[in-house]
């Protein structure tokens, strides 16, 4: 049965992926009619200058506010009519749960907790998790993830997701409420928080920075250009089946230093740099604790029941991401002001 989403709460739609979600709900969903209230807390990853271009659109709210405050929560559902939460709130990089992983633990744990309380309370609410491919550990040379992987996480961060997975199922089994999983491969695109791989090495060409690769480079990423994983997000709204789980993935498997050889070419030739200046930037740095080896996903299921594809290549939706820095440095600017300059500096600049 197809479910008609109307009125969707979004949990962390200031972030990465949760602001690429609603800009495609209310510019691309021709026949969305309903109310999109994006429930933020704004801690450094949260950025409304994400959502500009939509900020004025009569269907959307934007809500300051915490998920582990259930009565917040509970409030909009009902003043909205909420009848779909898509949760994207929670703590995502391994290297900060790694040097301060209680955080993790309450937002992504006791975070999904809150929400599913409130969804106990109203059962006509149907929740979405967005959850990661890390969950399930690390692979060899080869296979891939499916939907049947046993879970074996390797960090506090990717430990915390696979509790919260573990929460939703658990709550839709116990309590009969409408739930589903999707458990996506590397996110990359317009609005990425610098922190992460791609945008650090993009900007750290710009700016002449030492560009860190952890250990040899040879670890392996399955890369989803965001906006394919939320046009999936929606289908699966739209269409996922009742506590099923489904993995999304981009097919594009790349070892971090090719990648990073791959973002110094796009840079050089778009800025008319040589490119040995840049590869000279190329920075080998002691590998982090638990550093799975290679991550890749098999999503067969979501393509044959759901009808997804991956619609860019991975070259090419690294082109647009590179393009997109070019010309939006005012947004990184604003990015990589006060606290967060301090700690990238701390975290990366002086490494190894």
């Amino acid at each position: 049965m197809e479910r008609k989403p109307q009125n969707i709460l979004v949990t962390g739609g200031a972030g990465f992926i949760g602001s690429a979600f609603i800009r495609f709900l209310l510019t691309q969903v021709a026949l969305f009619k309903g109310s999109c209230i994006n429930l933020d807390l704004l801690t450094y990853a949260g950025n409304l200058s994400n959502l500009k271009q939509i900020e004025k659109d009569p269907r959307y709210l934007f809500q300051h506010g915490n998920i582990c405050d259930q009565k917040l929560v509970e409030r909009l559902c009902f003043e909205y009519q909420v009848d779909t939460i898509i949760h994207f709130a929670a703590e995502s990089h391994v290297d900060r749960s790694i040097l301060s992983p209680q955080s993790f633990i309450e937002t992504n744990v006791m975070g999904t907790f809150h929400l599913l309380e409130v969804v106990r309370r109203n059962p006509s609410i149907h929740f979405h998790h967005v959850s990661t491919d890390e969950v399930y550990g690390c692979l060899g040379d080869t296979g891939f993830f499916t939907e049947e992987t046993a879970y074996s996480p390797n960090s506090p961060y990717s430990a915390s997701k696979a509790a919260s997975d573990h929460l939703v199922r658990a709550y839709g089994k116990t309590y009969a409420i409408s739930t589903c999983i999707s458990n996506c491969s590397n996110n990359y695109g317009p609005y990425h928080f610098p922190e992460k791989l791609i945008p650090l090495m993009i900007l750290n060409c710009l700016q002449n920075k030492p560009l860190p690769i952890y250990g040899e480079g040879k670890n392996v990423r399955d890369w989803l250009y965001v906006e394919d994983h939320v046009k999936a997000l929606w289908m699966l709204l739209e269409r996922g089946k009742r506590g099923e789980t489904y993995n999304i993935g981009g097919e594009s498997e790349w070892r971090n230093v090719d990648l990073v050889h791959e973002i110094i070419q796009m840079v050089a030739q778009l800025q008319f740099k040589p490119r040995a200046q840049l590869e000279k930037l190329v920075h080998f740095v002691t590998d982090r604790p638990g550093h799975d080896f290679r991550y890749a996903i098999d999503c067969s299921k979501i393509k044959e029941e759901i009808g997804w594809k991956p619609d860019h290549q991975f070259v090419e939706g690294l082109q647009k991401t590179v393009q997109w820095y070019l010309t939006h440095l005012d947004w990184v600017t604003e990015i990589q002001s006060g606290s967060y300059r301090n700690w990238l500096e701390l975290n990366y600049a002086n490494r190894g």
